[in-house]
């Protein structure tokens, strides 16, 4: 049963999240977000430690899709970091506040980059291209773009409170259907030039300044058994954000960029990690 336990915590902890703010807010809208998509990430934990290859997959489109579609689409609520900054100044705590709170800012100090290996909405299509494994593991110094891209979406939000403007709910969902076509298109442009998949995830999402830092301390992260590991660099093969998980420190190799989508301890022919 040891194998079930990670599925257990991640579900109590967003169940924990999804009665807090039922209680508190008043409002039986997060009692039903929370919980589905704690029930959804546990399911795939579970599918996975039954070794079903598509659990990650699975988990990515019914959280995904929900996201993108029904909170985004439907819902008119601005899911990307605009709509963070929009509701982080007008002073409310909820709708993208409370999803980055929990998904990107704190969550991560409990499941890392899980995030962007199985509910990113960006990374759900992107996923989709033939690049799963980057041609090149050699990083590439362009990574000071996510920075960039950070600071303009703050500039963004910012500029429309300066100046001012009417009709923000509105401009903010259009700023989500734009923004994410933008995001897709350089996605997609990016997985070709370069050959690999997670191309925007390395080196333009802006939503990793939040998620790198907090990453550093994660209570889930994959480890190796030295004494099963030969070194025969298959997980250092078929990882698509380029980390060394052969090192146990919190320094190794692109510690911080891990999604947890255990490619490697699939590909290890030792069971080490």
């Amino acid at each position: 049963m040891k194998k079930y336990i990670p599925a257990a915590v991640i579900f109590a902890a967003f169940e924990t999240a999804a009665i807090s703010l039922w209680l508190t807010k008043d409002n039986a809208f997060y009692l039903f977000n929370f919980s589905y998509i704690g029930c959804v990430i546990a399911l795939g934990i579970v599918l996975y430690a039954r070794a079903y290859r598509h659990a990650r997959r699975a988990v990515q489109l019914l959280v995904g899709l929900y996201m993108l579609v029904y909170l985004g689409l439907i819902c008119s609520e601005n899911m990307q970091i605009e709509g963070f900054w929009y509701y982080l100044f007008t002073g409310v705590f909820e709708a993208a506040t409370i999803h980055y709170a929990v998904a990107k800012i704190f969550g991560p100090l409990i499941f890392g980059r899980g995030w962007c290996g199985y509910a990113c909405w960006t990374a759900m299509v992107l996923d989709f291209l033939p690049y799963k494994v980057p041609a090149s593991h050699e990083r590439r110094k362009i990574g000071w773009i996510r920075y960039l891209a950070f600071a303009a979406s703050l500039a963004f939000v910012a500029a429309l409170f300066l100046a001012h403007v009417g009709n923000l709910e509105r401009i903010m969902f259009w700023a989500f259907v734009w923004g994410n076509a933008l995001y897709y298109a350089l996605g997609v442009a990016l997985a070709f030039t370069f050959r690999d998949n997670r191309a925007f995830c390395k080196y333009i999402c802006p939503v990793t300044v939040f998620l790198k830092p907090m990453s550093y301390f994660s209570l889930f992260r994959v480890t190796c058994d030295k004494g099963k590991c030969v070194s025969c660099g298959r997980c250092a093969q078929v990882c698509p954000m380029d980390v060394d998980v052969t090192d146990n420190s919190r320094s190794r190799k692109n510690a911080t960029e891990c999604i947890l989508c255990m490619e490697c301890a699939r590909a290890c022919p030792r069971g080490a990690l």
